[in-house]
């Protein structure tokens, strides 16, 4: 699930930064790409909690020390590319 919501949020993103691009309003898609970014790590949180429950410690020790590095930076990069067109329109009004 966390895959297809992270793909979600990703494109999400990408239409918010062509929205910007082409001059046309893009803070719904700007919206739905953190949106999805924050539900991208809800479905991720879930499925730990999943394998926590289950006692599966070989998958915890295995996928959670990576993941937790990847969603870190992929969520800074989210955030970063879905706020740029707000702050390149602040640096173009000043």
């Amino acid at each position: 699930m966390w895959i297809i919501v992270g793909v979600v949020a990703i494109a999400a993103t990408f239409t918010n930064l062509y929205l910007y691009q082409a001059g046309k309003d893009y803070k719904l898609a700007m919206a739905a790409g953190l949106s999805f970014t924050a539900l991208t790590l809800c479905a991720e949180y879930s499925l730990v909690s999943e394998w926590v429950n289950a006692e599966d410690w070989a998958a915890l020790m295995d996928v959670v020390p990576g993941m937790e590095r990847a969603l870190w930076v992929l969520t800074i990069v989210s955030i970063l590319l879905n706020i740029a067109p707000v702050l390149l329109e602040l640096k173009g009004k000043r």
